[in-house]
Parts: structure tokens; sequence; C-alpha cells
């Protein structure tokens, strides 16, 4: 198989609220105007939240009024998280290009991540979709715990297709991510759950993405089987940036340059410049005070030819 595949630059955002530093909104916004320059379509640059809850995502008015005072974004579109009607309208007069939503797949994710349960977020985002759709916004909606809740353990096949049955029937996204929170899938987990999915969104013109957590060093592996289903979007953060605070022993987000090495060698393109991000890590890991895990960071990418010697 080759072709094209789309990334989604994550690192941003579900990088950086995993971090204890909390970085200033000229270095924030400094990361993203470099992944842009890296050849990343779509960036989820900053999340509507209050600063109480995750102050490494505060002032994302000014994070989006810093990026924009640049002529280095290009094409490049920028997605803002929301949680909650008062982020929508904060994401609505930010002017993003697009806005992603999040839904637990269980109760005990929920209600710790968002404090409610799953039945009152599905309610809300059918509302939230509605709003950003009639506003001209894209919307995606992220499944988290699509794999596995640090809760509850295993999630049925049958409790994620109840969710997004739900979630789909009254005002469907444009897109929807299936989120391997805490690193725990594996590829058969991969497409017994998408061919699932698919069967309830089938004729919706719901796009399908990916969202995959390297914990136990599984993402690679799920982002072949997703492909060979048919999957063509995926989240991924540069430098390995990242993971969920609700992961006991969580190492991180997938690494967008590692992801973009297979892609390479496998015959796909993703139109970023793998090493554009490779430059980018040293500066990120100054402003964050330790070592990204990425291995193509650490070991460079296909080595040149050497010559023999005696």
């Amino acid at each position: 198989m080759t072709g094209t595949v789309q990334i989604v630059e994550v690192g941003p955002r579900d990088g950086l609220q995993a971090e204890s530093a909390v970085l200033p909104v000229g270095d924030r916004a400094e990361m993203v105007l470099r992944l842009a320059a890296a050849g990343a379509e779509r960036i989820e640059a900053v999340s509507f939240v209050h600063p109480d809850r995750v102050p490494q995502m505060a002032d994302a008015e000014a994070v989006l009024d810093t990026i924009r005072s640049s002529d280095r974004l290009g094409p490049t579109r920028l997605i803002g998280l929301v949680l909650n009607g008062r982020g929508l309208r904060r994401a609505l007069d930010s002017g993003v290009h697009e806005v992603n939503l999040v839904v637990a797949a269980t109760d005990g994710f929920a209600l710790a991540n968002q404090g409610r349960p799953v039945e009152a977020l599905v309610d809300e985002c059918r509302e939230l979709v509605d709003l950003a759709r009639g506003a001209g916004l894209p919307t995606s909606v992220t499944i988290s715990t699509s794999f596995g809740c640090p809760y509850e353990g295993e999630v049925p096949v049958t409790r994620l297709v109840e969710v997004v049955s739900d979630l789909v029937e009254v005002s469907a996204p444009d897109e929807l991510a299936l989120a391997d929170s805490i690193g725990v899938a594996v590829p058969r987990d991969v497409t017994e759950r998408l061919d699932a999915v698919s069967a309830v969104i089938d004729g919706g013109g719901v796009r399908l993405r990916c969202h995959f957590h390297d914990t136990r060093n599984t993402a690679i592996a799920n982002v072949v089987a997703a492909l060979q289903w048919g999957v063509r979007t995926f989240d991924a953060s540069v430098g390995g940036l990242g993971g969920c605070p609700f992961a006991p022993g969580a190492t991180g987000n997938l690494a967008t340059e590692d992801l973009l090495y297979v892609l390479g060698r496998s015959g796909w393109s993703a139109g970023i410049d793998p090493e554009r991000l490779v430059e980018l890590t040293p500066w990120l890991e100054g402003r964050i005070g330790h070592e990204l895990p990425s291995a193509l960071s650490h070991s460079g990418g296909f080595p040149s030819p050497r010559p023999v010697t005696d």
C-alpha cells in the first residue's frame, strides 16, 4: 500500500498539557509555527479549558493572536480542544479553524477527567457539534479510552459501539477519533473496533481517525493495522511529547517523527519533513527541562552508507 496519510500534530496541546513545565505564550506560539514550517497540515494548537484545571493551556487566545501576528503559519489549520459550551464560545471568538470535542467511553474516566458521566457528555457533545457546525466550523470528536480504561479495565467493543451510536444518532461530527488513551491496544483490537464502529457510522460521511499512545511500544504496530484497515488520519506528537495523566507509567504519545519514518520507508507520504521535527526537539527539550523519547531524534533516519575500512 502507498498513498497519502494525514497527521494531526497534537504536541502543542495534548503534549504540553501533560508536562509539569508551563511554557510562556511566545514559546507555545513558536512551537506551532515551527511545526507549520515543517509541513504540518493540521495542528491541535490550544485547549479552551479553565486555567485552574490545566495551567499549561492558559491564555489560548493570546497564543492564537501571537501565531496570527506572524506570516509563518501558511495553510496550516489550527484546532482547538473544547470540553463545554463556554469553551466553544471562546473557540468561536478566537478564530480557530476546527474544534475537537472529547467523550470518554467509560464513566470512570469521564468522571475523573471531565467531572460528568458519559451520557451527559454525549448529550452536550451533540449540542456543541450543532453549534459549531452552525458557525461553519468543522468538528471532530475523540472517544477517549476506546481500548481500555485505567479505572474500569477492559472496555467491551459493545460499550464503544453504544457510545458511538448515541453520539452520531442526532448530529454526527465530521470526524471521529478512536483514542488508545493509556496505550493498551494491540493490532487485533484496532481492526476489531474499527470494524464495529464503521458499521455504526456507515453511510454517514464521518471520517475515522486514530490516536495511539506508545505506553507499551505498540503504537506503530497499531498504526500499521489501522492503515491496512483503511484509516488515513492519525494523531502524533513531536518528540513523543506528553501522555495521559490518568495512566500510571504512561510514557507519552506516538512521536511524529518516528511515525513519519515508518510511513516514509513504507511508501506513504504525509507532507511533513522529519528532519525539521528532529531539529525542533532540542529546542523543545530545553524548554520543558527533560529529554523526549522520540527514537528518530536519538538515532537519526536511515543511515548513509559508510566506506568499509580494513
